[in-house]
């Protein structure tokens, strides 16, 4: 089983093109998949476009009593892991729900999870639509040092990854309390370098992005999405992973 993790945000004007698309990815390139999905504190028409498509995608709409992208990011991966009978066979992938990156992506994740990957890593820095994200993003690396490192990793920051399960599940099992203790970009960093620390192979490949269709969903300008990355690498400790990166 395939579950894809979209915690979504004001996202109404994207959320219906990301699920229709992978809608046709998936009827292009048959996998059993099932769509996880839940929103915190969207005061748009997210959540009735989410509605709308139950009847076209396997989706699920969770509840989730968390408030931030973290924390709902966490709690959908904790819901695969809930329903997965086999974590060792089974994938979740995570997707920004504002389309900045088209599910189109899927096949190539798949395809390096059943060469034997563990966390497979989608890197891609060319849509941010300000130059200042641009270059924040390319130095999120070393922005992110020393706390959050993945040798051989050269973007932390997509939010576009594939974990096998049984890595998840391995990465909680000593966590009492949350394992992600940042939030937005951040978090999607942090979750990759504490997954890839679990991990017996990580897999790279390359994710085309394009200008998202939704504003950000933090609202986080450059200078401080700059300033919470550097705070991260140094107020978090996260053993770097000591296997091989493979590029595809």
């Amino acid at each position: 089983m395939i579950y894809i993790c979209v915690a979504t945000h004001n996202n109404a004007r994207s959320i219906g093109l990301l699920l229709w698309k992978m809608r046709k990815v998936f009827h292009e390139a048959p996998r059993e998949y099932h769509v996880l999905a839940a929103d915190y504190g969207s005061t748009d028409e997210t959540l009735e476009v989410l509605e709308n498509y139950q009847g076209a995608v396997p989706l699920s709409i969770e509840q989730l009593d968390t408030t931030g992208y973290a924390q709902t990011l966490e709690g959908l991966l904790r819901v695969a892991l809930a329903r997965s009978d086999r974590p060792k066979r089974d994938l979740a992938i995570t997707l920004p729900a504002d389309y900045r990156t088209s599910p189109a992506i899927i096949p190539t994740l798949v395809r390096s999870f059943e060469s034997g990957a563990d966390v497979i890593v989608g890197e891609t820095q060319e849509g941010e639509r300000s130059f200042g994200r641009r270059l924040v993003r390319r130095a999120a690396g070393w922005l992110l040092k020393p706390g959050v490192r993945v040798p051989g990793v050269r973007d932390l920051t997509s939010g576009v990854n594939g974990y096998r399960l049984v890595t998840l599940r391995n990465s909680l099992r000593d966590v009492d309390g949350p394992l992600l203790q940042t939030d937005g970009m951040c978090a999607d960093a942090e979750l990759l370098a504490r997954a890839a620390g679990s991990a017996r192979q990580v897999a790279v490949v390359h994710a085309t992005e394009h200008r998202t269709l939704t504003a950000d969903s933090n609202g986080v300008g450059p200078w401080s999405l700059a300033m919470d990355l550097f705070r991260a690498g140094r107020s978090l400790k996260v053993p770097p992973t000591t296997v091989e990166v493979t590029r595809a």
